[in-house]
């Protein structure tokens, strides 16, 4: 039996505070393709299941004055948000690596509506980013953030919000990322820098034939070919590297 619903409700909605601002920014979850109900009644649905669990931790750090617990709400929310930034800087990171990947072999085809977000991006790209986003979810690792959700009340209880940690966190976060991308699109970039410096060593010992025209098709030929045989590899790689992105920071 709840014995103080007032103090039950303000709980709730600081349990939602953090929930909610990393499910604003977690990969998947914030798609403009979902509609806005299913993200707020989800992130509600998570803050119920929570509070139960954690009640000891975020109840009394609820009953101080007003202006304590909108510190505590404005601190939480922004705990939340550095949570699903982690999360959302590493996917960003294979995006980036997958339109390094298709100018690296000439793939510059017009962009197309983007299957996750609104903004347009080439279609190679979004096949691949999709394809990552799909791998994620196959292998749960939204239960992986559901987990670190819950263990951040440890590591930052209510109200300890540090603006210097979580900016180290996101830099590590975005230094590891790139890490992980270049080695993603490193075969790529390998394979356009000496295609293209042979073009120009062929362009020169017959500068009167039209080397671009010719040279296009078998670049896109021989990157897709590439793409073809290391998809597997790349996104095992990208699916392996999330956890010890994530849970090491």
């Amino acid at each position: 039996m709840i014995t103080d619903p007032q103090g039950t409700v303000l709980a709730l909605f600081a349990a939602f505070c953090r929930v909610g601002g990393c499910f604003m920014l977690l990969p998947g979850f914030s798609s403009a393709r979902v509609a806005m109900q299913i993200r707020l009644f989800l992130a509600v649905a998570v803050s119920m299941a929570v509070l139960p669990l954690l009640w000891d931790s975020i109840y009394p750090k609820t009953q101080g004055a007003t202006l304590a617990y909108v510190q505590v709400i404005l601190f939480e929310t922004l705990t939340g948000v550095v949570i699903g930034l982690i999360t959302r800087y590493y996917v960003l990171g294979l995006q980036f690596a997958g339109t390094s990947l298709t100018m690296m072999i000439g793939f510059n085809a017009p962009p197309s509506p983007d299957i996750i977000e609104e903004a347009a991006e080439n279609q190679l790209t979004n096949l691949i980013s999709f394809a990552g986003l799909m791998v994620l979810f196959t292998l749960n690792f939204h239960h992986v953030v559901f987990r670190a959700l819950v263990d951040s009340y440890t590591t930052i209880p209510m109200g300890g919000f540090n603006p210097q940690s979580a900016l180290i966190t996101l830099t590590d976060t975005l230094a590891q990322t790139f890490s992980i991308m270049l080695r993603l699109a490193s075969p790529f970039i390998i394979y356009g820098l000496l295609f293209n410096v042979t073009v120009g060593l062929i362009n020169k010992l017959a500068p009167q034939m039209p080397i671009y025209f010719i040279s296009l098709p078998y670049i896109i030929l021989g990157g897709l070919f590439l793409l073809y045989f290391g998809i597997s590899s790349l996104l095992e790689i990208f699916a392996n590297g999330f956890i010890p992105v994530f849970e090491g920071r």
